[in-house]
């Protein structure tokens, strides 16, 4: 079909991002959306499909070579995310293992965390979540008030952690998790962001899990970071380039978003022209028909011109240019949100009745569609960053 056929995206993809997007279309039919639906049904992970991946390079595609990864980019491994949300069972942790967490610190870790962390986040053996929103700052990351303090004095002192974070995906499975937090300016008192890494397992460190509508593999928790004891190690690379390696963390997760928009969008429109071409009403397959033909188009449309936005974003920030890629990832992040939403829900208006049976598996998207608008910033505040960064509109806020 044509979603499929066009997907390569030939004038813009190397033979080898082509024969990658090949491979792991390959692996997500093998899984599919039965596979995902019958993890989500009965409350476990998708460690097989995990593993698998992993297995076959692709969940470190983007990691250094040194370290046991694909020496890639955001180029690659967001192809492997759309591609296995294409065939129905997205990796949701792709977008914060080795695209957030990874990318961090194979940029800005000591030679010690790299060593300790990259092979694992490369090859799936070792997973690590992500802590920034609070309950109180949302999309401010400048109100957020979990800080950490030097229990001591020196380079070698301890950190004590103390927090909260809300809308953490995976805590429960990962071995550890990065956590944005603010620390003090010995120069100007004013607190600044640094990121640490957190043992699940570290004492005062608490997790509640948030009961969700969204059914999805990957579980929502809650964090309570109580005095929560780390070793001088724990703070990421150095502690005045936090705002660097947030940033640096940030661009992959929206671009990772897009990825897994599109994906969903795919494979919803996938199932819409399937239907549309062998469900007949009168005489015609109901496909034939413009009110129905010409909405598909659209969607098709939209989803292609979001991975263009997305491809873009890739290329920028694989070259090293943040700031480009900063206007790029949002944009795309926004363009894959209202595209994925849009295509979700005219595939289910498609199938009418149908599109909101279990049998066809097109309802649970309603309520998935909607991340990829809301997680991890709204469209709103993705378009107060337009308004102000790229059109020089003054600041609303």
């Amino acid at each position: 079909m044509s979603t499929a056929r066009t997907a390569a995206g030939t004038a813009l993809e190397t033979e080898e991002h082509q024969a990658l997007r090949a491979a792991v279309a390959a692996l997500g039919k093998r899984y599919g959306r039965d596979y995902m639906t019958t993890v989500i049904r009965e409350g476990s992970h998708t460690d097989e499909l995990w593993a698998e991946a992993a297995k076959l390079g692709h969940l470190g595609v983007n990691l250094p070579e040194e370290y046991g990864g694909g020496g890639g980019g955001m180029a690659e491994l967001s192809i492997v995310l759309e591609e296995l949300g294409a065939a129905g069972s997205p990796l949701l942790m792709m977008i914060v293992s080795p695209a957030i967490c990874g990318t961090v610190i194979a940029r800005f870790g000591t030679d010690e965390q790299k060593r300790k962390w990259l092979p694992g986040l490369a090859d799936g053996s070792l997973t690590m979540a992500f802590g920034i929103t609070e309950p109180d700052a949302g999309s401010n990351s400048h109100r957020i008030t979990t800080t950490a303090r030097r229990d001591g004095t020196g380079p070698d002192a301890d950190w004590l952690l103390t927090g909260r974070k809300v809308f953490v995906s995976g805590v429960d499975i990962a071995d550890a998790t990065l956590i944005v937090g603010r620390t003090e300016d010995a120069r100007s008192g004013n607190l600044k962001p640094c990121l640490f890494i957190v043992p699940r397992e570290a004492p005062g460190f608490g997790r509640n899990q948030i009961d969700m509508e969204l059914h999805a593999p990957e579980k929502q928790f809650e964090l309570v970071l109580d005095d929560v004891r780390l070793p001088a190690d724990a703070l990421v690379g150095d502690e005045d380039a936090g705002l660097l390696q947030l940033f640096a963390g940030l661009n992959p997760e929206r671009i990772m978003t897009a990825a897994f928009g599109i994906g969903m969008g795919r494979y919803a429109l996938s199932k819409a022209v399937e239907y549309a071409r062998t469900r007949q009403v009168w005489k015609a397959p109901i496909g034939s028909h413009q009110a129905i033909a010409h909405p598909l188009a659209t969607a098709h449309i939209d989803l292609e011109l979001s991975r263009l936005m997305m491809q873009k974003a890739a290329r920028l920030y694989d070259d090293g240019d943040d700031v480009g890629a900063g206007e790029a990832a949002n944009m795309a992040k926004y363009a894959a949100g209202e595209a994925c939403v849009k295509a979700v829900d005219q595939a289910v208006h498609t199938l009418g009745g149908n599109g909101l049976t279990r049998e066809y598996g097109l309802a649970s998207l309603i309520t998935a569609s909607r991340v990829a608008r809301i997680a991890p910033v709204s469209r709103e505040m993705i378009l107060n960053y337009v308004s102000h960064q790229t059109l020089g509109l003054p600041k609303s806020y």
